[in-house]
């Protein structure tokens, strides 16, 4: 079982080092496989010409010996017979590579090479009957000969067919060796040069990977301080560079208007709606004469005007945060009694809440009121998303110099692909479910904003249909 999880360590790390839809994969293909092209079209090339400057020299040679053959053949046969005569000058142009041989046109062996009578060279050639009259490379017997056929003609006398084989082993051997040596060297060749192009490509590109870098983890609050420094980059690459500075520049600018324009406007719409949110409430503790539809349409408008009004409070805290006009009151808290304060004030909600305490006291440097929001929306949050009959944990450890608050719930937990977005704002992981539980989806980000300037750490831990466990993590006070 510990094999799968390893094996799929393994395949993403080769995905990501040979991304097949990466640039440096790409190019490095690209260029090798035109340079492969190219060195295997010239090697292809030079091997042709090599191949075509052997034959050639030794079909020169066969087609003079076939020209030749017939007068040499008149000259002997002047002092003696026909046949003693074809056989001096056979005799005459017969050597070690080239053997020729006569046959009548009856197809009867009217003389021949030496070697040829005495069977010791060449004894399948004789029973050759394809030979073409133009001089061909063929493979005979484990051996390349070069053959051609022509009409023996003799003071007008056509007296049958001489038959001309050289013996060209050794060059055709020596021509293959050497085109096996080349392409083991051309091999050679494409893989060093293939690295080097890879090397190459993967020294132009990080400039690009250097942008990459330094824009990863620029966060909403260092778009205007963002600098891409590059040395050494080409000229495109650093032109690239000045436009995404000044792409996040704007890009400052519009985030810190949207921040302007929402703290204005929570600001602004939250004095008027408190005040709306007291007539309805003061109407509502005095309307005794109020029917029963004008009473709920009331409560409705009422709790309505609360959720708005909280929802603005929410703004406007992000906004100070992201302002740095968010302030802390440090004091040493003893989460044993806040924690305590908290069972008291949660001690209504529907769900069987458990608290685990520490014998020992357990003392933190933190904003009481801040850190009180924190735990409170964490538990409210377990409540909102779990059943009635399942309990609810919250525990307090403190280990290594720190303090850990655990809120564990049993409820429908949370997708992997959703928990590093949940702090998100306005992030919400089912919008249907969110509204049913009234969520605004700033619930979360704003408890992750305090535990940050608290000095601390917030995450979950969370599996669909088994719950969910989100862990505070503060420095202990000493």
């Amino acid at each position: 079982m510990k094999f799968l999880p390893r094996l799929n360590i393994s395949l993403k790390t080769f995905t990501n080092v040979f991304d097949p839809t990466s640039l440096r994969i790409r190019l490095t293909v690209g260029i090798a496989a035109v340079s492969i092209l190219g060195l295997s079209g010239v090697v292809t090339w030079i091997s042709w010409r090599m191949q075509d400057i052997l034959v050639i020299t030794h079909k020169n040679n066969t087609k003079y010996i076939a020209g030749r053959f017939p007068h040499d053949v008149e000259i002997y046969s002047d002092m003696v017979s026909i046949q003693e005569g074809t056989q001096k000058a056979i005799d005459n142009l017969t050597n070690t590579n080239t053997l020729l041989w006569v046959k009548t046109p009856q197809g009867e062996i009217f003389a021949q090479s030496m070697p040829l009578k005495m069977g010791s060279r060449g004894i399948k050639l004789v029973s050759l009957t394809d030979i073409p009259p133009q001089p061909d490379l063929q493979l005979v017997n484990g051996r390349y000969w070069l053959l051609c056929a022509t009409d023996l003609v003799v003071k007008g006398v056509t007296l049958g067919e001489i038959y001309i084989a050289q013996d060209i082993t050794g060059d055709q051997t020596m021509f293959l060796s050497l085109m096996r040596s080349l392409s083991f060297a051309s091999l050679i060749t494409i893989v060093c040069m293939t690295l080097v192009i890879a090397w190459y490509i993967k020294k132009s590109l990080q400039p690009l990977n250097r942008i990459s870098q330094l824009t990863a983890n620029i966060s909403a609050e260092q778009l205007g301080e963002a600098k891409i420094q590059l040395e050494n980059a080409p000229s495109e690459v650093k032109a690239l560079a000045k436009t995404l500075e000044t792409t996040l520049m704007r890009l400052s600018e519009a985030w810190e208007d949207q921040r302007q324009l929402v703290s204005n406007v929570s600001h602004e719409l939250r004095t008027p709606l408190t005040v709306v949110s007291g007539y309805l409430q003061s109407t509502l503790r005095r309307g005794h004469n109020l029917t029963d539809i004008q009473r709920e349409a009331l409560e409705t408008a009422a709790s309505e005007a609360d959720r708005t009004i909280q929802l603005l409070q929410d703004l406007l805290d992000l906004a100070r945060a992201d302002s740095g006009r968010m302030y802390f009151h440090f004091e040493p808290i003893i989460l044993n009694e806040l924690l305590a304060e908290i069972q008291g004030m949660v001690s209504q909600y529907p769900v069987l809440l458990k608290f685990s305490l520490p014998a020992e006291k357990v003392t933190v440097k933190a904003d009481k009121n801040r850190l009180k929001q924190v735990l409170l929306n964490l538990i409210d949050n377990a409540v909102k998303y779990s059943q009635s009959f399942e309990p609810i944990m919250i525990k307090l450890d403190q280990e290594k110099g720190k303090v850990k608050l655990q809120i564990c719930d049993r409820g429908i937990g949370i997708p992997l692909g959703d928990q590093t977005r949940i702090f998100e704002r306005f992030y919400r992981v089912d919008e249907a479910r969110s509204r049913h539980t009234g969520g605004t989806g700033l619930g979360l980000s704003i408890v992750k904003t305090l535990v940050e300037g608290m000095g601390g750490t917030i995450g979950v831990i969370s599996q669909v249909d088994q719950g969910s466990t989100f862990t505070v993590i503060l420095p202990l006070y000493r």
